[in-house]
Formats: structure tokens, C-alpha cells, sequence
């Protein structure tokens, strides 16, 4: 088992670089809607992340609106790249509360990332093989054409 050095006081914003200036006018405060708009994800999947605790802290305005923040659409971010390893929502889930217990969990949050990267790595290799295959087979259905196509007469 690999364990990383927990003692350093870096912060674990929970995504990548910030995105600066998302909206021309520079705003930190977005409805659901814009949010599904800016991601893609739908105003039902945005809610039910909240409600399974992947997303529990959206402030809300005085009318009880949710308004998401720069910082909100940076974690989505990390999200939707946690979705596209193929990572289980309960292990998103778990990453997202572990983030929220402190610095103490960053050797629990490195050993799920790194079993999500051999993951990862594993099905990059499958789909390698998985390409190097339809090539062959490209490249075969390609040559045959052409001798097909050399053989007719003309």
C-alpha cells in the first residue's frame, strides 16, 4: 500500500486551475439553469448530487434559489472527469466527503485516485489493443478494395 505525505498545509480545492472569468462580466453566482447550460447536466442531475451529498453546500439566494458559484462549477468539473474514468458515484460520494473531513484524508483521497488511475490506465490499454484491431481489419478491407478494384475491367 502506498501512503503519501499527509503533513503538508496545501489546500485541496477539489478540482483543477480555477476557470477565471467564466461569464464576460466576471460573475460568481449562477441559477440552475445556467449551470445545466454551462455543463450540459441536467437541472435534476444538479439536484440529486446535492441530495446524495456529491454537491451538499450550494448556497441558496433569499428566495431559497440555489446559486452556484465559480467554485461549484470547478468541482462539477472534477465530476464530470471523475464520471468519465468510469468511478462509481459512491466512490465520488466518498472522495467528496472526505474532502469535506480535512487535510487528515488526503491517504484515503491518494489511494482511491490512484486505484481510479489503474483503472483508467487498465481500459486505456484494452481500448489500445481494441484499436490496434479495427486498424488490422482497416487496413485489410482497404487492400482488398483496391485489388478489387484494380482486377474489374475498366
Amino acid at each position: 500500500m502506498t501512503v503519501m505525505d499527509t503533513t503538508s498545509t496545501r489546500t485541496d480545492t477539489c478540482a483543477g486551475p480555477p476557470h477565471v472569468d467564466r461569464r464576460p462580466d466576471g460573475q460568481d453566482s449562477y441559477t440552475i439553469s445556467e449551470v445545466a447550460a454551462f455543463t450540459g447536466l441536467t437541472a435534476h442531475t444538479l439536484r440529486w448530487y446535492e441530495r446524495i451529498g456529491l454537491m451538499p453546500h450550494i448556497d441558496r439566494s433569499h428566495t431559497g434559489q440555489r446559486r452556484y458559484s465559480n467554485r461549484d462549477l470547478d468541482w462539477l468539473d472534477l465530476v464530470g472527469k471523475l464520471r468519465l474514468t468510469g468511478m462509481p458515484v459512491a466512490d465520488m460520494v466518498r472522495y467528496a466527503e472526505l474532502v469535506r473531513e480535512g487535510d487528515d484524508t488526503y491517504g484515503e483521497r491518494y489511494e482511491l485516485l490512484e486505484a481510479t488511475r489503474r483503472d483508467v490506465r487498465a481500459r486505456i490499454a484494452e481500448l489500445q489493443d481494441t484499436l490496434s484491431v479495427l486498424d488490422r481489419k482497416i487496413n485489410f478491407y482497404a487492400d482488398a478494395g483496391r485489388a478489387l478494384a484494380s482486377e474489374r475491367p475498366r
